[in-house]
């Protein structure tokens, strides 16, 4: 903070250059060539002055004050009285600490050249003998960087409510003072206010917004990461706005019962799960027999399954299946080629619920079935639009699973499971195509496809219901976590995972008969 004081005041002054070393930094800033030059190094580079407010005041004893050497262009003038402030007192001490301690005169730069002013504010005619002459039009003129329409603009734009501007005949600092006063007088709440006007005023005069999403929460956007942005902008010069994080919109206005609509072509409202298994009496032999061809010369390749040869016997060291080792088939559509027994052992590893499921190419043999826990799906019409939907009504979906015990299917029977998040409440636009998915997610309900029992991936909770690989959208009106619309390719991927799990439109007509 004492650098930036200095740094300030010197240039406000007209001091031709300043020596910072006394207070911890080994160089020289020359006003006239605004350079820093390095006293150890004497490498150089260019600054440039920052135009918003200056450092706050210091407050405590200073030392007393001493004055500047004169400089080549006031030593034809008479010198004028010190400045009284305590910016000023701060750089005189240090300058005259420096100078006493030094072991021999510093030759002073050249004299800052007078830079052509940018824009002339008129003054009344000033007092004391270190004043300016006027020019025939009664103005004074400077090196002002800033046309004072600008200035105005800023100082206007930084200044609270309350607090009065001061003239441009005011002592050095006292506009600062007076504004610091003011500020320091505010609460939280008005400081608060103040950002948040400020804030609109830059975005209303175009400049760019840095957005920053869930700063109490978690979130792609680091809050840490915002705020370092925030400060490397503003050391750049660059204006810096935060604006407020969008909400997350879960769920839809509050629909009274009478709102509620049933969904036109869709037969009742709700539907619980039904356990399907595969037909008692039937062997896994005798369910792989149906989808399989043997091979009595088999091609000299690795079984996927065992990654031996499928000229030798299979490398399966589990419970022993009732065909012989040797065994080669190809399945009927896909035609990848297996031990079977390594076939009947990974049917047994599975639901046993006459299914087969190619494990190179995910074909589906037969009626493929999952292993969610007993619960209830419940859908219908709600008034409301979708994002990117305004022309149709909301399917709403609500799905309810209680916590139980895992049976024979499931990772760990017998043991408890939880079920975090029910009832959870999902949505498909009244479209076409909404209605279709809504027909192929009750042939997946039916068929135990949507949940399953394992370990989640957001919490990495173990034996609790999970999402199954189908993927549902949560948000009804916002899109912050993905899960929400508008997605213009939901449908169409929603179509392909259900697809993946052997549901198409042939299967509601399976599940009809």
């Amino acid at each position: 903070m004492e650098v930036g004081i200095t740094i300030q005041h010197a240039y406000e002054k007209q001091h031709p250059w300043i020596d910072l070393t006394s207070i911890g930094f080994s160089y020289i800033i020359d006003f006239s060539t605004m350079g820093q030059i390095n006293r150890q190094t004497q490498r150089q580079r260019r600054v440039r002055r920052r135009l918003d407010l200056i450092y706050p005041m210091v407050t405590g004893a200073l030392p007393k004050a001493q004055s500047w050497p004169v400089s080549p262009v006031s030593a034809a003038s008479p010198p004028a009285p010190p400045c009284s402030c305590p910016q000023c007192v701060l750089v005189m001490s240090v300058k005259a600490a420096v100078v006493n301690g030094s072991t021999g005169p510093l030759q002073a730069p050249t004299a800052r050249k007078n830079m052509p002013p940018s824009g002339a504010v008129k003054l009344p005619p000033p007092a004391g003998p270190g004043g300016k002459p006027l020019d025939s039009t009664g103005t004074i003129r400077g090196p002002v960087k800033t046309a004072p329409s600008q200035a105005i603009r800023r100082q206007a734009s930084s200044t609270p409510a309350g607090a009065t501007a001061g003239s441009p005949a005011s002592p050095p600092g006292a506009n600062g003072k007076n504004g610091r006063v003011a500020l320091a007088t505010l609460n939280r709440t008005n400081l608060q206010r103040l950002a948040i006007a400020q804030s609109r005023v830059l975005i209303a005069s175009g400049v760019p917004t840095v957005p920053v999403k869930n700063l109490n929460g978690s979130s792609p956007v680091n809050p840490a990461l915002a705020g370092i942005t925030g400060i490397l902008m503003s050391a750049a010069g660059l204006p810096v706005c935060l604006t407020r994080p969008p909400k997350l919109v879960l769920h839809p206005p509050p629909v009274s019962k009478s709102e509620i609509k049933s969904i036109p072509g869709v037969s009742n409202t709700s539907r619980k799960t039904t356990k399907k298994q595969a037909k008692k009496g039937k062997t896994p032999e005798e369910v792989l027999k149906k989808y399989l061809q043997k091979v009595r010369h088999p091609p000299d390749e690795d079984c996927t399954i065992c990654m031996e040869r499928l000229t030798a016997p299979s490398g399966y060291k589990g419970p022993q299946p009732t065909v012989k080792p040797d065994l080669v088939g190809k399945l009927s559509r896909c035609g990848h080629i297996y031990h079977i027994y390594c076939l009947v052992a990974m049917y047994n590893n599975g639901n046993k619920d006459g299914s087969l499921q190619c494990p190179t190419c995910k074909t589906i043999y037969g009626v493929k079935t999952g292993t969610q826990p007993p619960g209830k799906m419940e859908y219908h019409l709600i008034p409301h639009s979708l994002p990117g939907h305004p022309d149709c009504k909301t399917i709403r979906i609500i799905y309810s699973i209680p916590p139980g015990i895992q049976g024979p299917e499931h990772p760990n029977p017998g043991k408890s499971f939880s079920a975090r998040g029910f009832p959870r409440h999902c949505y498909l636009p009244d479209s076409e195509k909404g209605r279709k998915v809504l027909k192929l997610l009750l042939v997946a309900w039916d068929r135990r496809l949507i949940f399953a029992i394992g370990t989640s991936s957001t919490t990495g909770e173990s034996d609790t219901v999970i999402w199954n690989e189908v993927h549902h959208k949560t948000e009804f009106g916002s899109n912050l976590t993905g899960h929400g619309y508008p997605d213009a390719n939901y449908l169409d991927n929603v179509l392909a995972e259900l697809a993946a799990q052997g549901i198409s439109e042939d299967s509601t007509a399976q599940e009809k008969d």
